[in-house]
């Protein structure tokens, strides 16, 4: 925060340094004004706006009424907060509400409901100071059945980021994880659509450097994100944590600081601004990510493939896992052929989900459970009760498009 705020000031006291006339700035979906009047020179901190409800950039509301949550603050006075809707499609100007407010106050604290129409809309909350400082941020928020519907058949996208090893510095190698890998890669691109990226040999600050990527994208509420893992994996008895091996974790370490550790890799991941994320994981005691090995159970198979049921899957939360075994050892398959469980995945891939060409996770299970050892599937951070991922046929794709424009 304070690396940000000196950003801010830096850059500041450069346009006020070089500009006799305001300007905007704008950074994604939260933009700064320094007003003309200031003095040439004069250092200036923003205001700073938390949004509570909603958090992410996109988001979605089956239902109409909305609150919006929001903590406003500043070290000097604030002067006005204002509130704009507008409905995106038409850019027609919904509500606005003004907060002005008393000498002497730096921060408020907004919780507003409001009654939205179905459709696109922009919440806009700009925030000023007594001293011309001014931050203006954005969410956008699909509210009802309908839009929601649409952007399933149209605005998503669908990632997948999988991690293979095969070489390490101090374990054996392995034969087969980068073969799993691109295979599942090549199935996710050219039947399901997945924007993929297969990541091979990595190290420990690799791995993690990649995931922050990936936390920086702009998702929207409908997108998927798939991570795949596939190599070496560890159980520490002294510590109750398992963990994935990177490429150079070390072989004897007893504080485990060269490995990847279940209980950091679940956190980070569930902080990926992405609503529907699956963790795949395809190494050593990979069901230990869950302390008590508690694997979800999967609801009935649907088989109406509709937008009314990818729009109502696709509105809660997910955070899903899915590994190749408990707190065991698990194959790495003889060379040149699959690992046993990446071979009943791409074979669960190729079921398309049966007649309604959509693959749900209780079906994927269904696929797995004659493995030996049992895969194991569960949740994790801010999952949803309710919530799935969904593997969607791209002529499935293709059709509900044409319907579209009919």
């Amino acid at each position: 925060m304070y690396r940000i705020k000196e950003f801010f000031f830096l850059v500041l006291f450069i346009v006020l340094s070089s500009i006799g006339t305001g300007q905007i700035i704008s950074t994604k979906s939260v933009h700064f004004q320094v007003d003309s009047s200031m003095k040439s020179g004069e250092l200036i901190e923003l205001p700073q706006i938390v949004w509570i409800n909603p958090a992410l950039e996109y988001s979605n509301s089956t239902k109409n009424d909305v609150t919006l949550k929001a903590e406003v603050s500043a070290t000097s006075d604030l002067e006005e907060v204002e509130i704009q809707l507008v409905e995106k499609s038409n850019k027609q100007i919904i509500g606005t509400k003004i907060y002005e407010l008393r000498e002497g106050k730096r921060g408020l604290t907004i919780e507003k409901n409001f009654f939205l129409p179905d459709g696109d809309i922009l919440i806009s909350l700009k925030a000023k100071t007594k001293k011309g400082g001014t931050v203006l941020s954005t969410r956008s928020i699909l509210v009802g059945m309908d839009a929601m519907k649409n952007a399933v058949s149209i605005d998503r996208k669908d990632y997948a980021l999988i991690f293979a090893t095969n070489k390490y510095d101090n374990w054996s190698d392995l034969v087969n994880p980068i073969y799993d890998g691109n295979s599942i890669a090549k199935e996710l691109r050219e039947t399901y659509g997945f924007e993929v990226e297969v990541v091979e040999n990595t190290t420990k600050k690799e791995v993690f450097r990649k995931i922050l990527e990936y936390n920086r994208k702009a998702y929207k509420p409908q997108d998927q994100l798939m991570i795949f893992f596939a190599g070496h994996g560890q159980f520490d008895e002294d510590f109750g944590e398992g963990y994935v091996v990177a490429k150079n974790s070390v072989a004897i370490d007893k504080s485990k600081t060269s490995y990847i550790s279940h209980s950091r890799l679940k956190t980070v991941i569930n902080n990926i601004p992405c609503k529907h994320i699956f963790l795949t994981m395809d190494v050593c005691f990979g069901g230990t990510l869950d302390p008590e090995i508690a694997a979800s159970r999967g609801g009935p198979d649907i088989t109406d493939p509709d937008k009314d049921f990818l729009a109502k899957k696709l509105s809660h939360t997910t955070r899903r896992y899915l590994t190749s075994g408990g707190k065991e050892y698990v194959s790495d398959g003889i060379p040149g052929e699959h690992s046993p469980f990446a071979q009943k995945f791409i074979e669960a891939l190729r079921t398309y989900g049966g007649s309604d060409r959509i693959l749900t996770l209780s079906e994927i299970k269904t696929e797995l459970e004659k493995l030996e050892p049992t895969p194991r599937m569960g949740e994790f951070g801010k999952n949803e009760d309710l919530s799935d991922f969904l593997f969607i046929k791209r002529a499935f794709q293709k059709d509900a498009l044409k319907d579209d424009e009919k």
